[in-house]
């Protein structure tokens, strides 16, 4: 059986667009233009032990924000343990711009050792 020139660029070029559709809604937390805008934000408070052990580095959590603005629930993506509690407290108290739809979004914390 032989697939025509047609048939094969066809399923080639349909193959193409549903894998980088795929791909760029994977992508699509991580870009600027689909980050929702912060309206109030809260600035995490360095736990001193982490302070006195001199760690340093970042934290990544993800946010999931309701419609409205709040935030309705944090995962964490990275960083160190001794970090990571006092950036979800902080995170929980920001509110976003108001959407049309729930969303989620990688928010991320450095800290730096003085």
């Amino acid at each position: 059986m032989r697939i025509s020139r047609w048939r094969k660029w066809a399923v080639v070029t349909t193959a193409a667009l549903i894998f980088s559709g795929a791909s760029g809604f994977a992508q699509s937390g991580s870009t600027d233009e689909s980050k929702r805008k912060v309206k109030i934000k809260t600035t995490p408070v360095y736990p001193e032990l982490a302070r006195r052990m001199n760690v340093a580095g970042k934290v990544k959590i993800e946010v999931v924000i309701t419609p409205d603005g709040r935030v309705k629930s944090t995962r964490v993506v990275g960083g160190h343990p001794l970090l990571v509690q006092a950036c979800q407290d902080a995170v929980k108290e920001w509110k976003f711009v108001p959407a049309p739809e729930e969303t989620t979004q990688v928010v991320e914390f450095e800290f730096h050792a003085n």
